[in-house]
């Protein structure tokens, strides 16, 4: 699932490559996808873009009045083509979700793998009337996303787990299931230590190791093209997904817990002081 640095970095791609240019053809390929009916997708034709701004893990792009906003969701993309196919979209035929065109020729597709659909697409004249984005909370890489923010967002979730804090998009907006594993990594915390539970310096470290996973994961990611984004998310990765591998510092095992639907990696060594964590989904086996 592309998370806020991947999202931030294509923001920064397209707007490097949209901004000034005139939507020429918008071509609905999943109509599922389509979250908004008021505003037709057609109401964009001929509008000029004029800003690309990203709200959590949203991406929008900003024309007259009028936004397009989607969500990759967890297998979705963005495809850059410097000459979009002059064919209509082929509605239920492959990952193509929607296709883009501007007045140049250029334009981009998004996409999504598998069966599960949850790209969303929504075309509205306020962001704010995106209901996941109105309930977003903090970005956490925005000036007032303070170590004084951060320690008070910790205190109202009380003893919730620390990885479902970061997670949670209502709390903090952006950060997914791989950074949260990273973050927690390399402030050395268990996944699920209590949010209430930290001492004043584990507050300052974590607070610290987000900002610097998140900023690092955007400057590494500064200048690739949209497809190479993936490649590089993953080789960033000291521990999301990597059970079974060696721990980058200290040398142990990378282990995992397995849900219905996702999994965490932590370091026993570095996080949880060498103790491994009851995986869920084993336990429930052992019954």
């Amino acid at each position: 699932m592309p998370e806020m640095p991947e999202v931030e970095s294509l923001r920064r791609f397209l707007a490097e490559r949209c901004v000034g240019k005139v939507y020429a053809r918008l071509e609905l390929a999943s109509f599922t996808a389509l979250k908004t009916f008021e505003v037709p997708l057609t109401g964009l034709a001929g509008l000029e873009i004029t800003e690309v701004v990203r709200r959590g893990k949203f991406l929008a792009l900003g024309s007259d009045g009028l936004w397009l906003a989607f969500h990759l969701a967890r297998a979705g993309w963005l495809r850059w083509k410097d000459k979009v196919a002059a064919t209509p979209a082929r509605p239920g035929k492959g990952p193509l979700a929607l296709r883009v065109a501007f007045d140049d020729g250029s334009g981009f597709e998004l996409t999504e793998a598998g069966t599960q659909r949850k790209l969303a697409i929504h075309v509205v004249r306020e962001l704010a009337d995106v209901e996941q984005i109105a309930t977003l909370g903090p970005d956490p890489l925005s000036d007032d996303f303070t170590l004084a923010a951060f320690t008070q967002i910790l205190t109202n979730a009380g003893r919730a787990q620390l990885k479902g804090v970061l997670r949670d998009q209502r709390t903090i907006a952006g950060i997914g299931n791989a950074y949260s594993d990273e973050i927690l990594h390399a402030a050395k915390l268990s996944p699920f230590k209590p949010a209430n539970g930290l001492t004043d310096d584990q507050v300052a470290t974590l607070y610290a190791a987000l900002r610097a996973e998140l900023g690092e994961a955007i400057a590494r990611s500064e200048g690739l093209a949209a497809k190479d984004l993936k490649g590089e998310k993953k080789s960033g990765l000291r521990v999301h997904a990597r059970a079974g591998e060696a721990c980058p510092v200290c040398g142990g095992t990378i282990a995992q817990v397995s849900f219905a639907d996702s999994s965490l990696q932590y370091c026993p060594g570095c996080q949880t002081g060498g103790k491994p964590l009851a995986d869920r989904r084993l336990s429930k086996l052992l019954k």
